[in-house]
C-alpha cells in the first residue's frame, strides 16, 4: 500500500513532478510492482489526480472515503475488508524502492510463528553530527532483541558494548491487519502528540516493532533540491 496525498507542507503537488518522465508516484508504484514481492500494490489517495495518473497507466488505485491524519489510517481504511495478513506501507515520495530493502520486512513475519510481532521497521545507522542532531532524521533506540524502545528527534542512542549508536528510522512499514485496524481505534499517546511520531502509539500500548538494521538510507523527495537530485540519479 503506497498512501499519497497531493498537498504537501514543504512541496504541494511533489508526487506529481516530472521525474525523467514519469511522475514521482507512477514511479514509486512502478517500482514497488517490480520488486514482485507482492500479492497486489495499491495507491490509496484523496487525490483524483492521483487516482488518474496510476489507473490511466495500468496500475491499482483506491480513493479515500474519509480524510486521515496520518497514512497508516488511509491504509486501515483501504484495507478493512481486503483479505489479507500483511501489509506494507510504501512511502508514495522514494522512487528508488528496492526489493532488497523491502524483502526482509516479510522474512520478520514469516519466522514469526506465534504471531508476536505487530510491525517491522527499518533502521540505519548515524555517524556525522549534523545528521544526529538533525530533527528531520527521527532517531529509534532499541534492546537487545531488536524491538524498538522508543522513537525521537532528539538525539537519542542505543549502547552496543561500551559505545552508543545512534539509528534513524526508515519510514517503511510492514503490519499485521490486526495490529493495523488496531492502531487505528487507540488514542494518541501523550509523547506522540509532543513529537508527532505516530509510532509512538504502538509503544505507548505495548505493541511490538521488530527493527531491521539496514544499510537503505532512502532518497525521498520532500523539496525540489530532492527532485532535481532524484533526477540526476534516475539520468545517470
Amino acid at each position: 500500500m503506497i498512501p499519497a496525498r497531493y498537498q504537501a507542507s514543504r512541496f504541494p503537488g511533489k508526487l506529481m513532478q516530472n521525474l525523467s518522465g514519469k511522475s514521482v508516484i507512477l514511479t514509486t508504484y512502478q517500482a514497488t510492482v517490480n520488486t514482485h514481492l507482492f500479492d497486489a500494490v495499491y495507491v490509496v489517495t484523496d487525490s483524483s489526480v492521483i487516482f488518474d495518473e496510476i489507473t490511466n497507466n495500468g496500475g491499482q488505485a483506491i480513493m479515500s472515503l474519509k480524510s486521515h491524519e496520518s497514512g497508516s489510517d488511509r491504509i486501515a481504511e483501504a484495507v478493512a475488508d481486503m483479505n489479507v495478513d500483511v501489509i506494507v506501507n510504501v512511502q508514495g515520495d522514494e522512487p528508488f524502492t528496492k526489493k532488497e530493502t523491502l524483502a526482509p520486512l516479510l522474512d520478520v513475519f514469516k519466522s514469526d510463528v506465534k504471531n508476536q510481532i505487530a510491525l517491522a521497521s527499518l533502521m540505519t545507522p548515524l555517524t556525522d553530527k549534523n545528521d544526529i542532531e538533525n530533527p528531520n532524521n527521527v532517531k529509534v533506540t532499541v534492546n537487545k532483541d531488536g524491538f524498538a524502545l522508543n522513537f525521537s528527534r532528539k538525539p537519542i542512542s542505543s549502547q552496543q558494548k561500551d559505545a552508543a549508536i545512534y539509528y534513524k528510522h526508515i519510514g517503511i512499514y510492514a503490519f499485521r491487519k490486526e495490529a493495523l485496524i488496531q492502531f487505528t481505534k487507540l488514542p494518541m499517546a501523550p509523547l506522540e502528540i509532543t513529537e508527532r511520531l505516530e509510532n509512538l502509539r504502538f509503544i505507548y500500548n505495548n505493541m511490538p516493532i521488530k527493527m531491521l538494521a539496514s544499510k537503505y538510507n532512502p532518497i525521498g523527495i520532500d523539496t525540489p533540491e530532492d527532485l532535481e537530485n532524484a533526477r540526476q540519479l534516475l539520468d545517470n
